[in-house]
């Protein structure tokens, strides 16, 4: 054989043990979405949460040239069950080599799911759910609560409601954990403001007719009428509130958590004028636009709530602290990193940091849903009343019930 030939394989060979060798380099990373795909909260998370997780391994990739990490992404429908997620989850984590779970709609899902990464060593993002708990005695090393809880939902909304002249209240409560959680918050804050509660009353998820449950809400004769429940639920409240005459009774009614997408759903007719508190809202600037335009290319136009684009930037946080360990098996370690990053840039949120009790602090804002005359066009639906700051956001860190914070 002559020369030629020999350089030639030669060469070859060195290109193949080149490219082996930088295939061996890459740590592997697998990321399981596990999301509401087909129930009342599909909308909030679910495909879009997948997506918005898969546009941040595209830009953690492309930002890094693609060779730090090898990352592989699974789905799957926690159908708002905890023992449905859990057996899920202990799948992808014991068999399947799952690293990182993200959203994890409810918050009874994220309770159940927060102990068993701590026990296996991986990592949870809990972008959905809502209970502040999961930051206070829930809280785990291996646990980021990040886009909202509720603490933060009912210091932005009740607090300023409460200041504003509602001073008496009565709850409509979905009877799972982030219902008592944002009522608990929220019945804390009107007291505080000089509010009174007159009482409140629970009504099972996913429920279509509450009919009796706002009747009763009605007769209390409170200032406000507080919904403390989140996706169809919320929905289906408002809609039936507005048949009967709650808001031209004289009644204010509030929402503790509700989403773009929600808001889409009802239309601005029923729902302008709603006040509420939001992390997130596509129109804020030009990064939150230029993700939502893409976000929206993917999802037949629709437009990112704050639950999908918590998913986006926690998952690329958490990439850019695998890539610093130099390994996702260790997810506490992992979980540490983010926290060490200190304050960021991040590109939805603003200035970000991860705090020792794996809460994810950034900006929040008070929103008021726009008459349909004030709108220019679909998704246009929100004026921004107030940025709270991220020290101010969520609840301070020495008043933690997290075992992690040091006293």
């Amino acid at each position: 054989m002559d020369k030629k030939k020999w350089s030639k394989i030669a060469l070859v060979w060195l290109l193949v043990t080149v490219v082996n060798d930088a295939a061996a380099a890459q740590v592997p990373v697998k990321i399981g979405v596990l999301a509401d795909m087909s129930g009342l909260y599909s909308d909030i998370g679910g495909k879009g949460s997948l997506d918005a997780t898969r546009m941040a391994i595209d830009d953690f990739q492309r930002n890094t040239g693609g060779s730090a990490l090898k990352i592989e992404v699974i789905s799957a429908d926690a159908q708002n069950k905890p023992d449905v997620s859990s057996s899920i989850a202990r799948q992808w984590l014991d068999a399947e080599g799952v690293d990182v779970l993200v959203d994890l709609p409810t918050s009874s899902v994220s309770l159940a799911i927060a102990p068993l990464v701590r026990d296996k060593n991986k990592v949870a993002l809990f972008t959905t759910s809502g209970t502040s708990e999961l930051t206070g005695k829930a809280c785990t090393p291996n646990t980021v609560h990040w886009t909202y809880d509720s603490w933060s939902l009912a210091h932005a909304t009740a607090g300023t409601i409460t200041k504003a002249g509602g001073t008496t209240w009565f709850f409509l409560t979905v009877d799972y954990a982030i219902g008592y959680a944002l009522e608990s918050d929220a019945a804390a804050v009107v007291t505080k403001a000089g509010g009174k509660v007159l009482g409140s009353i629970r009504h099972p998820l996913d429920t279509k007719d509450l009919s009796s449950y706002i009747l009763r809400a009605q007769s209390s004769g409170a200032k406000v009428i507080m919904l403390a429940n989140a996706g169809g639920d919320l929905i289906n409240a408002i809609k039936q509130s507005s048949e009967f005459g709650i808001v031209e009774g004289g009644q204010k009614l509030a929402a503790m958590l509700i989403f773009l997408s929600d808001i889409h759903s009802l239309g601005l007719k029923a729902a302008q004028g709603l006040q509420f508190s939001d992390a997130f809202y596509w129109d804020f600037d030009d990064s939150t636009r230029q993700f939502s335009k893409r976000f929206a290319e993917r999802n037949n136009g629709r437009y990112p709530t704050m639950a999908q684009a918590g998913a986006y930037s926690s998952t690329l946080s958490y990439l850019r602290a695998v890539a610093k360990v130099g390994s996702a098996k260790d997810g506490a370690a992992v979980v540490k990193a983010m926290r060490d990053e200190g304050e960021f840039q991040d590109p939805l949120f603003g200035r970000t940091w991860v705090r020792q009790d794996g809460r994810a602090v950034h900006r929040m804002m008070l929103v008021e849903v726009k008459k349909p005359s004030e709108s220019k066009g679909p998704w246009d639906y929100y004026k921004i009343l107030d940025v709270i700051p991220p020290e101010r956001a969520f609840k301070p860190l020495d008043q933690s019930e997290c075992p992690l914070v040091p006293r």
